[in-house]
């Protein structure tokens, strides 16, 4: 029975080597040498990540000096509000994805301080730092519920709970396409009570995060921290031309402990040598499609369909072009804003700067701490019906990076509407060029000042208004200017002639059989790494900024 067993592993670990190959051939090469110029990267986190970078223990500071990165971080007590304190898996709705997103990613974009123990030799080259790693502590690898558990409807410490955190925090991401997002999945417990869930949960980051969430850009990628900590022959590293990741099903468990669930020195200095030239592959396949980005569909005539005026099906993807006269049903984008405070907002169709045409939407304001503004066009007569579409998109042009504002949603009747928003901010390739905004319907929440905060929206085919809105996240006015071009609404399946991207940054990794073998016994006391162990129950929807319309 041992032999067959024995037999059975070593089947499967070639099988995978042998599916991680084929797939790296369809990606085309993969590069593993460090970037040319130095490269600005932040570091998200605690006690763990702490170890890893520290000279003499994991090494991970000092590699990537020598591979040309300019490394800082954060730790307990960094950031606006002490964000710093807060890495545990529910706590990235507030990093990237809450009413103080704004201010947390300024300061982290801008953050060049040292707060661990690592050879820091090369100079500053300036900027803003381009690649942001983040990772939760040891104790966020007990997670309740079953292995298979979807995505949840909100954070907690389950399978369902984190993997609902993590599809939250994409459209971020998806922001902020001129920065490099990566992931270190949490390492793992000596104890193995909750080992399968934490072994499932992170192949579903490796294997099916991106793909089910329809994440075509590249600036997302994942490094299995837990995997290569759960045995000697686990890997996730590039070998021979591809990206290898595999391991011993059932060993799910710490194997590199120190006095307590902190990994080992020979552990973290395994992660170094497995991450340093996967970090280099992620950074090239970034860079290198930077530019590439979905096209929004192409524009089809409006059809006339004959439906009671009440509620009106979409035939056409497009929203508005700003190239003819108004939307049917509205009166053309209208500019509100809050009247008691010295706050202004213009906003019309102008020609001259333009994606496509020869018009777009300009929005020019100045808008002072706790005031608001926003752009809506209104359905004066009709209820749109856009629950045939996925959700929305749109060109955006800025006059300045990081500017924060809000895509409002506005639904249910003329007389009871219900306001639904997300906050964003305006990328890099916004200022130089047109930055593609993709959203689907499940990023917009209900605005945190009305009744049933933070509720997912859920009612495309009661829409009666949009609206792109400016509130100060802060203590500081926000002032500049925005041009939207090509407002459309993205369809639920991908065109025919339309091919999966090559380029997206999945790491090409096999899916791994059910785990039926039984769990190592593990030892070891579990030390709380973080504030896993103090979390308010009371986290479980965030609220986001809300800009009131003025009518």
């Amino acid at each position: 029975m041992k032999i067959r067993l024995r037999l059975w592993v070593l089947v499967f670990i070639s099988l995978s080597a042998f599916l991680s190959l084929s797939a790296s051939w369809q990606q085309g090469a993969l590069n593993p040498s460090a970037p040319e110029n130095v490269i600005k990267l932040i570091f998200i986190h605690h006690s763990t990540g702490e170890n890893w970078l520290t000279d003499g223990y994991g090494d991970l500071g000092r590699t990537l000096g020598e591979n040309n990165y300019f490394v800082s971080d954060t730790n307990y007590g960094w950031g606006p509000n002490n964000i710093g304190d807060r890495t545990d898996i529910p706590d990235w709705l507030e990093w990237f994805a809450s009413d103080q997103t704004p201010i947390y990613l300024q300061a982290l974009f801008n953050e060049s301080g040292q707060h661990s123990n690592y050879t820091r030799n090369l100079p500053d080259p300036g900027g803003e730092n381009e690649i942001v790693m983040f990772k939760s502590c040891f104790p966020n690898s007990a997670l309740d519920g079953d292995p298979d558990d979807p995505p949840g409807t909100y954070a907690e410490f389950t399978v369902a709970g984190a993997k609902y955190v993590y599809n939250q925090i994409l459209n971020t991401f998806a922001a902020h396409p001129d920065k490099l997002f990566v992931v270190i999945t949490a390492p793992p417990l000596s104890d193995p009570t909750f080992a399968e869930n934490a072994r499932a949960f992170n192949l579903w980051l490796m294997n099916d995060w991106l793909a089910e969430n329809q994440y075509t850009l590249n600036n997302v990628a994942v490094f299995d921290f837990y995997n290569v900590l759960t045995g000697p022959d686990h890997h996730h590293r590039f070998l021979n031309g591809s990206i290898e990741h595999v391991f011993t099903p059932g060993r799910n468990t710490l194997f590199y402990p120190s006095d307590d669930d902190h990994p080992s020195i020979e552990g973290s200095r395994k992660a170094t040598e497995e991450f340093v030239p996967l970090l280099n592959i992620y950074y090239h396949r970034w860079k290198e499609n930077a530019i590439s980005a979905p096209q929004p569909p192409a524009q089809q005539p409006t059809e006339e369909v004959e439906t009671p005026p009440e509620q009106i099906p979409v035939s056409s993807p497009t929203i508005d072009d700003f190239e003819g006269t108004n939307p049917v049903g509205t009166n053309g984008w209208t500019p509100y804003w809050d009247e008691t405070s010295p706050t202004s907002m213009n906003c019309s169709t102008q020609p001259g700067t333009a994606y496509a045409g020869s018009a777009a939407l300009m929005m020019d304001f100045e808008v002072t701490p706790g005031a608001w503004a926003t752009c809506a066009l209104m359905y004066e007569t009709s209820i749109q019906d856009w629950s045939a579409y996925l959700g929305l998109s749109f060109r955006l042009h800025a006059s300045q990076e990081g500017l924060p504002y809000d895509v409002n949603l506005y639904a249910g009747s003329h007389d009871s509407q219900e306001i639904y928003l997300i906050t964003l901010t305006t990328p890099a390739e916004s200022v130089a060029g047109w930055a593609l905004i993709s959203l689907t319907w499940d990023t917009f929440r209900r605005a945190s000042w009305e009744a049933n905060a933070g509720e997912v929206f859920g009612k495309p085919n009661q829409v009666v208004g949009l609206a792109f809105g400016i509130s100060p996240p802060g203590d500081y006015p926000v002032a500049g200017q925005l041009w939207v071009d090509d407002v459309q609404l993205l369809p639920k399946a991908e065109p025919t002639a339309a091919q999966p991207s090559p380029e997206v940054p999945l790491p090409s990794t096999p899916i791994s059989p059910t785990q039926t073998a039984a769990e190592d016994e593990g030892g070891g006391s579990v030390v709380p790494c973080g504030s896993f162990f103090t979390l308010p129950l009371a986290w479980l929807l965030y609220s986001v900024r809300h800009t009131r319309r003025k009518r």
